[in-house]
């Protein structure tokens, strides 16, 4: 498989991006090793890996293109097990993905993400006003807890119907799928309550159907004919679009506030014109990835990556896994220049693949540019003095070499 000692990921995810530039050094393409010992090429190359995404000869879809989990050797204790196990548009390939894609999509539509925009609205401010309570005695406000996190995760909960009860238990479900060191137990866990769970919503959700995903999702599933959702494609979908639809916005909105508190500089150019709230959110996708690293993708059949502009000496063989390295190739200094790993809002080049790319770019990109474009511009607004209560260096990550983002955000209103 090439390189004899592969990179070994860290599951906690302690250094992200020294992790990352470790990998860059190793070249565009190298083998690294993931939790449990399984083995996978990262690619850490900003133009091969949208080469990669965009070949057909490239497979999510672990039960037709990986050995390793055809011949059953990954474990349901294997930390990334959902990850790999669910059948959803996530892990379909070809046909299927198409079929799921395109279903998934009449409920997920522009007009239903655009028509929130009132609504979030009226969430981001009701959400700072209790900021605002929270820090009216001078004490820190960890805004993380606070802001970032229960934003998107209201969205998320109201777009599908999710009883507000189930709030805390999908908030907690979501972080253990996310925990990329979690214990065997931990992990068969959090599987049997995640379903458990989506179980009872879509039950509730056919016998009082609303104007709502989960709704959708199910007509989907119940009046398509042959190109419908199976029970576990519905169940399955229902994971990937509530984890990934408040996961990826809650790391965004919580680096782009790190980014501009750590970078007075580059908020002056937002309040003086010279840049937009938009330039912050490429800017903050680009240099800090939400999503750091995404399993899996599979070789096809072998793919010499010196045919997609790689080195001439590494072929990805058939069955191997892939890794879409997207913290390293947001930071490629081959793409962005010298200064690739730097916070800059008046950047010409912002393109980034933080939210995929290819067939299977992610279908909420829409709805979490638009949560950031509103909740950031209203928190600087509100707090113009906002400022971090602890040295930079005190601030800890989430414990996950996948979800790129801090365990806390604290913070001083004025």
């Amino acid at each position: 498989m090439g390189n004899p000692t592969p990179v070994v990921i860290d599951a906690t995810g302690r250094d992200i991006h020294g992790e990352a530039a470790r990998i860059r050094a190793r070249g565009p393409v190298t083998l690294v090793e993931l939790p449990g010992g399984v083995p996978a090429w990262a690619v850490s190359d900003a133009n091969l890996l949208k080469r990669l995404l965009t070949d057909p000869r490239v497979s999510k879809d672990p039960r037709q293109h990986w050995p390793t989990w055809i011949n059953g050797e990954v474990s349901p204790e294997w930390p990334l097990f959902t990850w790999v196990a669910v059948q959803n548009m996530f892990t379909a390939y070809g046909g299927d993905h198409k079929r799921l894609r395109g279903l998934v999509s009449r409920a997920f539509t522009a007009r239903r993400i655009a028509a929130l925009q009132p609504r979030i609205e009226e969430i981001t401010a009701q959400l700072l006003d209790r900021v605002e309570q929270a820090g009216s005695t001078g004490e820190p406000v960890d805004l993380r807890e606070e802001f970032c996190y229960p934003l998107p995760i209201q969205v998320i909960s109201e777009l599908f119907g999710l009883p507000e009860e189930k709030g805390d238990e999908l908030r907690t479900l979501v972080d253990s799928i996310f925990h990329t060191s979690a214990s065997p137990e931990e992990v068969t866990g959090t599987y049997a309550r995640l379903y458990a769970t989506l179980g009872e919503l879509v039950a509730s959700k056919r016998e009082s159907p609303g104007d709502d995903l989960t709704s959708g999702l199910i007509a989907s599933r119940d009046e398509e004919g042959d190109t419908r959702l199976s029970e576990q494609e519905l169940l399955d979908t229902l994971v990937l679009l509530i984890s990934a639809g408040h996961e990826t916005t809650v790391n965004l909105i919580d680096n782009a506030i790190h980014a501009l508190l750590t970078h007075p500089d580059q908020l002056a150019h937002v309040r003086a014109g010279r840049a937009a709230w938009d330039d912050v959110i490429e800017e903050a996708l680009r240099v800090e990835a939400p999503v750091a690293s995404l399993p899996l993708r599979y070789a096809v059949e072998d793919l010499v990556m010196s045919e997609f502009g790689g080195p001439e000496e590494v072929s990805i063989r058939k069955g191997d896994a892939i890794l879409a390295a997207y913290a390293a190739a947001g930071r490629d200094p081959e793409r962005y220049g010298p200064d690739a790993d730097r916070f800059d809002v008046t950047r010409a080049d912002k393109e980034h693949l933080a939210f995929g790319y290819g067939v299977h770019f992610c279908l909420g990109a829409p709805l979490g540019r638009l949560e950031a474009r509103i909740a950031l511009p209203t928190l600087f607004e509100r707090f113009p003095d906002l400022r971090l209560a602890v040295p930079e260096g005190d601030l800890e990550p989430v414990d996950s070499f996948i979800s790129n983002g801090h365990r806390s955000l604290p913070v001083r209103l004025a």
